[in-house]
């Protein structure tokens, strides 16, 4: 009988969940899954494993925590229907706060963030703000309910406002540590804000990536942060050099072919 894949397990466990939280969890169980193999044996996973995904995710936020209980829900379900020996969620535990004190060059309280990066957590700190009116506003309405005992609304208004309040004051507290990555440096070094590609000579493949800010990182925009694995290694290289980072695959291996900014 065929092992079950990581992929083939992720499946299987989205079907258990109702449909609000499967569209809520699918999204970064297909990350999860594609970061570790989709292919790979469920037999093969790790606590290891399950403990590198946290640099993936970054220092402990209101976000990257709404991810990760996605997966430890996902790795405890794992578990549970016997398709894994052992529950692997503990594995996963985010750093405490934002380290930026990784990143070469940058000092323990300050952070290196692009033009476009600070622009966006400026607007993104505003709309949350915007939004402050309307939870009170809920809060008020659930309040007038006198059955607090069993009062759903006001449960998930208040836990609304919490998220939204510990969002605001993470943003301003790296907006009051924000360094605007200047034009030049090293040249021909990697930086906050340069475009590389990269040649992955385990495969073979090339790839372009942009690094940025910690609170910058998309996948889907080939924008890495400067604290994740990869991201760490370029920093400060130069064109030909070669650099290893480890993955659940194994070490991988990459020489620098471009560096632009």
């Amino acid at each position: 009988m065929p092992e079950v894949t990581l992929a083939e397990a992720a499946t299987r466990y989205a079907t258990t969940l109702k449909e609000s939280a499967r569209a809520a969890a699918v999204p970064e169980l297909n990350r999860f899954v594609r970061w570790y193999g989709p292919e790979r044996p469920l037999s093969d996973l790790r606590g290891h494993n399950v403990s590198l995904y946290a640099d993936v995710l970054g220092p402990a936020t209101a976000e990257s925590s709404r991810r990760a209980n996605h997966v430890r829900s996902f790795l405890a379900w794992l578990k549970k229907d016997g398709l894994a020996a052992s529950n692997f969620a503990p594995h996963l535990r985010l750093r405490k706060g934002n380290r930026f004190e990784d990143i070469p060059g940058a000092a323990a309280d300050s952070v290196e963030l692009t033009a476009d990066g600070i622009e966006a957590l400026e607007a993104e700190i505003e709309s949350l703000k915007a939004q402050r009116p309307k939870v009170r506003e809920e809060i008020r309405r659930a309040m007038l309910d006198k059955d607090f005992r069993e009062n759903a609304p006001l449960d998930a208004a208040k836990e609304q406002q919490g998220h939204l309040e510990a969002r605001i004051r993470e943003i301003d507290a790296m907006l009051k540590r924000a360094v605007v990555v200047q034009e030049g440096g090293l040249a021909g070094r990697v930086r906050v804000g340069s475009a590389v590609v990269v040649k992955n000579l385990n495969s073979g493949a090339l790839t372009r990536y942009t690094i940025v800010g910690p609170t910058e990182a998309s996948a889907a925009d080939g924008k890495i942060s400067s604290v994740s694995p990869v991201g760490k290694a370029l920093l400060g290289r130069g064109v030909g050099e070669e650099v290893q980072v480890s993955a659940p695959a194994g070490t991988l291996r990459f020489r620098l072919e471009e560096v632009e900014g």
